[in-house]
């Protein structure tokens, strides 16, 4: 098992010679969404219980989330870590001017459990590259050491994961390195004081 990476050259921005600049953006790829059946019925063979009392309990599951979520509850989510209500707000300097209209953005936080994190750490990355012509010029098959974004908005270093790899199929050995991805700033929406993350008072 390994997590899908592709690299694809592609055109940044113009250099102030008007030359062209060209980096290699990586990505995940993205696969299709289960449909709740299988889950459901994966479920059932791995537990040993009929379809019909997983299915039973899964829709149990969901109700006693959705009951206790928007009453400020953090809930736990078996297997996987907890979900919570979060915010995100303008901040004022004056009590007067607090109000509810300053709430922007309302969300759910799911913040993964030590083991989903370490699951997910200890899985190797496989990264095909593409140049600016959709043609393959390079795989590399490595593990990384970055730090793994649990939602708190604290882990905000990047790692290159194209260098120190084993490369698989060099077809192209003056291929460059990959960079990391400058156009994915870390994500600041769920920490600080403008990003209420747990339940509280109505601020109205």
């Amino acid at each position: 098992m390994a997590l899908k990476v592709k690299a694809r050259e592609k055109r940044m921005k113009f250099s102030k010679d008007g030359q062209e600049m060209y980096r290699y953006v990586m990505q995940p790829e993205l696969y299709s969404q289960l449909a709740q059946d299988k889950v459901i019925r994966e479920a059932a063979l791995r537990s040993g219980v009929s379809e019909g009392v997983m299915k039973a309990c899964w829709d149990a599951a969901g109700e006693v989330i959705k009951a206790w979520l928007p009453e400020g509850h953090s809930v736990p989510l078996p297997g996987l870590g907890t979900c919570r209500f979060g915010l995100s707000a303008s901040s004022v300097d004056d009590v007067n001017k607090v109000k509810t209209s300053l709430i922007k953005v309302r969300r759910i936080v799911f913040t993964p459990s030590t083991e989903l994190k370490d699951e997910l750490r200890d899985t190797p990355v496989v990264i095909t590259c593409y140049d600016r012509d959709g043609k393959e010029v390079k795989r590399v098959t490595s593990a990384d050491d970055a730090e793994i974004d649990d939602g708190t908005g604290t882990n905000t270093g990047t790692s290159d994961t194209g260098d120190g790899g084993s490369n698989t199929n060099p077809t192209n050995p003056t291929n460059p390195t990959n960079p990391t991805n400058p156009t994915n700033p870390s994500d600041d929406n769920t920490g600080g004081d403008d990003n209420t993350g747990g339940g509280g008072p109505d601020m109205g």
